[in-house]
């Protein structure tokens, strides 16, 4: 892969017009998407926007690649709303900035590269859970009213919406064929507000997605607001608010990174450019304390809108700070126009979105992959669909996984075994020796019937771990119960080291020669 790309290194040739382009229809996606997030939670809009606003500009410039969107997502505010339900919105903006500090101490630590413990099977299932959950959330846009009292659309209202959605949809899929001078996404939802507006057809906008849990009587809600302005959240000083906070810090900080450095890891399979994950871990740490002191509800990396910003041939940072830029002009004083964007013109993206994020190559792999992996890929995608716990759906994977790798691994281990001119009994190793591979290492040798001199050669091998030590230990006991002598050759440095360390509860003989030297294996 190429070394990583920015919008600050002038040897990168920046497409100006099609970066401007991605960086409206990617706003254009993330405004609503932002606004039911908030509302869900019992946020206000405007701490919706604020977190879009904040995490895309920060992100964007300082982020640890291109083409990667960051803003309010589901993910992370899922994490705060039963923090909101108990304690209220300033203990939310602290954890919030609480979850930044976390992010950021991990970036500066430079854990972010333990993403690449990711097995292939995870990521298919990750990404194909994501794109079941990007198309399933849309199915609620044919519904009116909010939460267990939401009904769905019926008569001529269901099929309004819905012939908007295909009509959408058809837009994004035949323009490309005649230009692709313009997203055709963005295409889409221009030409959709148009014929909404002129021929002022009765369907659902963004100002009904506002107001839908507003009372009769109540003053309507607007996306009309000033900047964002700085607040310290006013909480006790407390331990004791501090223990309320910290538990969603960690888990907003776990889940943000989890899908963050899942969705660069995507976005440089698409580009065919590497990202820094640890830089990534920093700027959305700095982001999200950021939004704890404006007032914004925070979030991280959002995939399906990192997928429409590619998908609209974006590949440096400008189109995330326009998108940003975006956000923020509608906020002091472009809502009244966005409020009556049609919701089927941004449902018909968001479902040709779900349709390009799905890995189709999954269903020919499974002919070719090994079952575990299979496994493995299905079972994340279900925990992904059914949970909408991305961190947790990728944990069970990577645990499955490392347990199988561990299983057949433990099955490698084997010995040759012969006896020299001067009697001595030989076992060369083959196979790596740990926890998983103790049991079978055990039962290759013969202490009863062996000679008194026994060399055990890991030149073909190699000790990982303190079970492994411990296996030497005891075979070394063995044999000395019965009078006889054993000899380890060929450890490598790293395995002499965990001897060495262990040396006041194990008792083994390693042996050097002039004939065998100590060598590490590579």
């Amino acid at each position: 892969m190429k070394k990583y790309l920015n919008l600050f290194d002038f040897q990168q040739k920046v497409d100006y017009k099609n970066e401007i382009l991605a960086g409206l229809t990617v706003a254009m996606t993330m405004i609503p998407e932002s606004l039911m997030f908030a509302i869900l939670a019992g946020f206000s809009p405007l701490v919706g926007l604020y977190g879009a606003f904040i995490m895309g500009l920060v992100t964007a410039i300082f982020g640890g690649r291109p083409g990667l969107i960051s803003g309010g997502a589901g993910a992370t505010v899922v994490v705060l709303m039963a923090l909101m339900n108990s304690h209220g919105l300033e203990y939310v903006f602290a954890a919030v900035a609480l979850a930044g500090v976390i992010q950021m101490i991990i970036g500066l630590l430079k854990l972010g590269k333990f993403i690449r413990l990711v097995p292939q099977p995870v990521m298919f299932g990750f990404v194909n859970g994501l794109a079941i959950i990007i198309f399933m959330a849309q199915m609620d846009q044919f519904k009116a009213g909010v939460g267990d009292a939401a009904v769905w659309l019926t008569g001529e209202t269901l099929y309004t919406m819905l012939g908007l959605v295909l009509f959408t949809i058809a837009i994004i899929v035949f323009v490309p064929k005649v230009t692709k001078a313009v997203p055709a996404s963005l295409i889409g939802i221009i030409v959709v507000f148009l014929v909404v507006y002129f021929f002022n057809i009765e369907t659902k906008q963004v100002v009904d997605i506002i107001n839908q849990d507003t009372l009769p009587g109540e003053p309507l809600k607007s996306l009309s607001g000033t900047l964002p302005s700085f607040h310290i959240p006013t909480i006790p000083f407390t331990l004791e608010a501090f223990k309320i906070i910290l538990p969603y810090g960690l888990i907003m900080a776990a889940v943000g990174l989890t899908e963050g450095l899942l969705t660069l890891n995507l976005v440089d399979e698409i580009t065919g450019t590497k990202g820094n994950s640890n830089r990534e871990c920093v700027a959305q740490g700095g982001a999200n304390i950021l939004n704890g002191f404006f007032g914004g509800m925070g979030g991280c990396p959002m995939i399906a809108q990192t997928l429409v910003n590619l998908s609209a041939g974006s590949r440096a940072r400008l189109s995330g700070i326009i998108a940003a830029l975006t956000i923020l002009v509608i906020i002091l004083f472009g809502a009244p126009v966005i409020e009556l964007v049609p919701i089927a013109a941004l449902v018909g993206v968001m479902v040709m979105v779900s349709v390009g994020t799905f890995e189709w190559a999954s269903f020919k792999a499974l002919r070719r992959m090994p079952k575990p992996d299979i496994f493995v890929m299905i079972l994340v995608t279900l925990i992904t669909v059914f949970l909408h716990n991305l961190a947790l759906a990728v944990l069970i994977g990577v645990i499955i996984s490392a347990l199988v790798f561990a299983w057949e691994s433990a099955k490698r281990i084997r010995a040759r075994k012969y006896v020299d001119e001067d009697g001595v009994k030989h076992y060369e190793i083959y196979g790596p020796l740990f926890f998983g591979s103790t049991t079978l290492f055990n039962e290759k040798f013969d202490v009863q019937g062996d000679p008194d001199k026994v060399i055990i050669d890991f030149k073909e091998s190699r000790v990982t771990d303190m079970s492994g030590i411990e296996a030497l230990n005891k075979i070394t006991e063995r044999y000395a119960k019965v009078g006889k002598k054993v000899h380890l050759r060929h450890l490598s440095k790293d395995c002499i080291r965990l001897l060495c360390n262990a040396d006041d509860i194990i008792d083994v003989n390693v042996m050097e020669d002039p004939t065998y030297k100590v060598v590490a294996n590579k």
